[in-house]
């Protein structure tokens, strides 16, 4: 699996043997943005044209493309990392909710620039 960026959006890309193309899917956002190509090249390509058509689609039915994250992350912990996670927290003097967002943001940036 590899990732393609075009502007703000991301796609994960993995190799479809049924067609020998590559399948490309936008994972940044809960409308369904997909392409193919046989090449890097047409795969950018088709990775814009696709993003536009969606924007196209969006502008034709008056609506706003998806946004689909609101801002809030509900995560279930056991009370052992809950507490773990408090104290990791308020030892960097931080409240729980920025130091997990801190941290989350950083693995994210590691994990999308591998």
């Amino acid at each position: 699996m590899s990732l393609m960026r075009h502007g703000d959006h991301i796609a994960r890309v993995t190799y479809d043997e049924a067609i020998d193309r590559f399948f490309g899917e936008v994972v940044n956002t809960s409308d369904v943005i997909t392409f193919y190509g046989g090449s890097t090249e047409e795969l950018r390509r088709e990775m814009a044209a696709s993003i536009e058509a969606h924007r196209d689609a969006c502008r034709m039915k008056g609506v706003e493309p998806s946004r689909p994250y609101s801002g809030k992350f509900n995560l279930r912990l056991s009370p052992a990392e809950h507490a773990q996670i408090a104290a990791a927290a308020a030892a960097a003097g931080k409240s729980m909710n920025s130091w997990v967002a801190e941290m989350l943001a950083e693995a994210a940036e590691r994990e999308l620039a591998e």
